[in-house]
């Protein structure tokens, strides 16, 4: 017969070692300080000694017993996979994801199928956001979002760097070639109302000045205006290595890749009540891949 520790026990003290305080705990599991410091002092009981340290207000986890966490997560882990493997084999398991509209329209959603190849098992749905700043009010399993920004209930990865440079369409630059960053004279200059700087911080890192009288088109939405760049209405500047795809297939051009403004990175975000499933746990390595193989620019 198994002489097994109490399991919620086990549970709050695992949770209270990986996020490091007993109060970030008692957010995670909806639990008060006094909770989870009773749990912790039941397994220290049953082990027969101390598992966390005062240091100063805090109570920090011994060497022991981030060891012994660590091997808690895994069996958890472990535990998870077992029950999944006893789930129905024909119910497919369902990852929600929420994304911002272009990152989904030009990143994430053309390479899905990489996933899918990787675990068939696993249905993913994406809802799309068009605003970085909506409140991350749950109805998904994870969220992606530029950053940093302040994710006190969310467990935040990041996985995709994000910089900016000029992009036309290939016709245009036919048309009228770009030889040099202050080429512009001629030009339409593209942009977008939730982006406003993005010209005024390009042609500061080009070292060249905005053409006078240069005629400008704004749009509400960036897929807008960046369907407006591959329709050939002008000249935009847009995100790397979001569009990377776009100038591999020759829909647009960027004659400057060595011109880049660096910009907030992308964040895969999960809830901390969130069950951390295999296929959670796989799609989040998954965008981790994914983003470490495409941050360059296609010539």
């Amino acid at each position: 017969m198994r002489r097994l520790p109490p399991l919620n026990a086990l549970r709050v003290f695992e949770v209270a070692v990986r996020a490091g305080s007993y109060a970030a705990a008692g957010t995670e599991l909806g639990l008060t300080h006094g909770a989870v410091s009773r749990q912790v002092a039941a397994l220290e009981a049953w082990l027969g000694q101390p598992l966390f340290a005062r240091v100063g207000r805090r109570m920090v986890a011994t060497q022991a017993a981030r060891v012994f966490a660590a091997e808690i997560s895994l069996a958890f882990d472990r535990l998870t996979e077992a029950a999944e493997a006893c789930g129905r084999p024909v119910a497919p398991r369902v990852l929600r994801v929420s994304a911002p509209t272009t990152f989904a329209m030009r990143w994430l959603i053309p390479r899905l199928e990489g996933f899918r190849v990787a675990r068939p098992d696993t249905e993913v749905t994406v809802t799309t956001t068009t605003t970085l700043q909506e409140e991350l009010r749950g109805g998904f399993d994870l969220a992606i979002r530029r950053g940093p920004e302040p994710w006190p209930q969310h467990r935040a990865v990041p996985f995709l760097p994000e910089f900016d440079t000029l992009v036309a369409s290939s016709g245009l630059l036919a048309r009228r070639p770009l030889e040099h960053p202050g080429d512009l004279d001629g030009h339409v200059l593209l942009g977008t109302q939730t982006r406003p700087g993005d010209w005024v911080a390009w042609l500061a890192a080009a070292g060249a000045s905005r053409p006078e009288g240069a005629p400008t088109r704004i749009f509400d939405h960036f897929f807008v205006t960046l369907q407006a760049v591959e329709d050939g209405a002008g000249l935009g500047i847009a995100p790397f290595p979001v569009l990377d795809r776009a100038v591999a297939d020759g829909r647009l051009a960027a004659p400057f890749p060595e011109i880049t403004v660096e910009r907030p990175g992308y964040f895969v975000l999960t809830p901390f009540d969130a069950d951390k499933t295999p296929a959670l746990t796989a799609f989040v390595d998954w965008l981790v891949a994914e983003g470490e193989s495409s941050l360059t620019i296609p010539r």
